[in-house]
């Protein structure tokens, strides 16, 4: 039996049920929703903030279904007063005025993650965290993926489960909803903004993932406690025959974040073996555990296991325990581990290497959209580091990465709204840290600003390092848009363009 949202959670589609979509979004959410919903004869109309200049490309793609109507760049009260249905962005709080005026109105509140689960008939492993859980969530697929095509090719069957990915990794399944079977295996990763939503309707995923934990997004969510909960709901609504998977208690992420609460069977992974059931990378072993409570045996294997050079960092040996726990749990052969994670592509603006100019290495880590995730990138390397760092204020408490920058980068470009709340508690670190060199701190008026002044700074054997620990808002459209400027900028430098 599947085990997915509520089947009361969406009203049955027919003909002429009313749709709003609010937010069309430029990641395809939004335009995987609205041809979905239009195949069911739906009337759906479209509404967002954004400039229709801003989202051509999703406009574009939908010449050829019958949208009743569109607004840009303001969100129409009429749109929201006669809707039966209404989808919402996951980025719209729930507080929403409009969204509030619609409930108030009888209308249904759903996004395009939940009318994926309504329907889907297949298996369920779903990975969220406040880092890595995309890297996460594309390695566990990589590993099933190998697992089930080696299978194929040993027995010769072409009718083995397929691997699907997708949510708030920017890929909508909801197209493949016809080709997706029972016996099948679904990939989530999912924000704290879909949990929330989902965690209403009794999300019940097969197997849950929680790569870590630390505070974000406190401008949407205000507290810790309420973006704990977001996460915490997708452990919420699982049994006892269901599957857990959370961070052990030697994860530097694991410290003051409170106890995960688990009603399914309980795995934890990490780079220590604390002789629990999961997942741990030790001493160039990945060993694997799961006991049975009726029987009282172990089962337990043990494979040599050595990182990947293309993913650096301890961060990635967490997110390879944790990839690896849910696979074996999910059925796949430990003995293919290690050859399907060394031929794994990363995922673009994680930590990339993006070109190689003058002797310098450019590295492009723009979906570092956190102080953790930028400590972790500056960690990894040895050599001198020119940092560009800084966004979007999320609320969140950057002193951890002011301390660490203070103590590693020898040059730091900061940026956007946080510039100044950085590089003031920038240079009380530096007081405090007693540093012997001279760690050069200066502000970009805007991007290509601060790359210039990163690069003018930078000498050979440097690495130029886009790690900003803040989201991305204002300067660009999104994280990627961010990463693609930096990408562009670093392939066109010469060593003399600031002479």
């Amino acid at each position: 039996m599947k085990k997915q949202v509520q089947a009361n959670a969406i009203p049955f589609m027919h003909p002429g049920l009313r749709v709003t979509i609010m937010g069309l979004g430029a990641f395809g959410g939004g335009v995987a929703a609205a041809r979905y919903l239009c195949l069911h004869g739906c009337r759906v109309s479209i509404t967002d903030l954004r400039q229709e200049s801003e989202l051509q490309q999703s406009i574009d793609s939908l010449a050829d279904v019958p949208i009743e109507q569109m607004a840009f760049g303001e969100h129409p009260q009429a749109f929201f007063d006669d809707c039966d249905l209404l989808v919402v962005n996951p980025a719209v709080k729930p507080d929403n005025a409009l969204v509030q005026r619609s409930v108030s109105r009888g209308a249904t509140i759903t996004t395009e993650i939940e009318l994926f689960l309504q329907q889907n008939p297949a298996r369920v492993i779903a990975v969220t965290g406040t880092n890595g859980k995309s890297t996460t969530s594309a390695l566990i697929h990589r590993i099933l993926q190998g697992h089930f095509q080696q299978e194929s090719a040993a027995t010769r069957s072409t009718d083995v489960p397929h691997v699907w990915l997708g949510g708030n990794i920017g890929v909508s399944l909801l197209p493949e909803l016809p080709h997706i079977r029972e016996r099948d295996w679904v990939i989530l990763e999912l924000s704290s903004f879909q949990l929330e939503q989902l965690r209403k309707n009794r999300f019940r995923p097969d197997i849950a993932v929680i790569t870590n934990f630390s505070p974000n997004h406190l401008d949407w969510h205000e507290t810790m406690e309420a973006y704990h909960a977001a996460k915490q709901g997708l452990l919420d609504a699982q049994r006892g025959d269901d599957i857990a998977i959370v961070p052990d208690d030697f994860n530097e992420d694991a410290q003051c974040v409170p106890p995960w609460r688990v009603r399914a069977k309980r795995f934890t992974f990490g780079l220590t073996d604390t002789s629990e059931d999961g997942a741990f990378l030790q001493d160039g072993m990945l060993i694997l555990r799961q006991s049975s409570g009726t029987s009282g045996t172990t089962m337990e294997d043990s494979v040599r296991f050595q990182m990947p050079p293309q993913l650096p960092g301890r961060h990635n040996e967490q997110n390879v325990a944790a990839a690896c726990a849910a696979a074996w749990l999910a059925g796949a052969n430990s003995a293919f581990f290690s050859r399907a994670i060394h031929t794994f592509q990363p995922l673009p603006h994680r930590l990339q290497l993006v070109a190689v100019r003058n002797e310098r290495r450019f590295y492009n880590d723009s979906i570092a959209t956190t102080p953790e995730s930028a400590i972790q990138a500056l960690r990894v390397f040895s050599g001198r580091v020119i940092l560009l760092a800084g966004g979007y204020d999320k609320k969140q408490d950057l002193r951890t990465l002011a301390a660490e920058i203070a103590s590693r980068a020898a040059v730091v470009v900061l940026m956007g709204q946080t510039a100044p709340i950085l590089q003031a508690l920038i240079e009380d670190q530096i007081t405090r840290c007693a540093r012997q060199d001279t760690l050069k701190i200066r502000t970009g008026a805007d991007f290509q600003d601060s790359f210039a002044k990163a690069v003018e700074l930078s000498g050979p054997g440097d690495i130029v390092l886009l790690s900003p620990g803040c989201a991305s808002y204002g300067w660009f459209r999104d994280y990627r848009d961010r990463g693609d400027q930096f990408i562009a900028l670093a392939n066109t430098w010469h060593a003399n363009d600031n002479s």
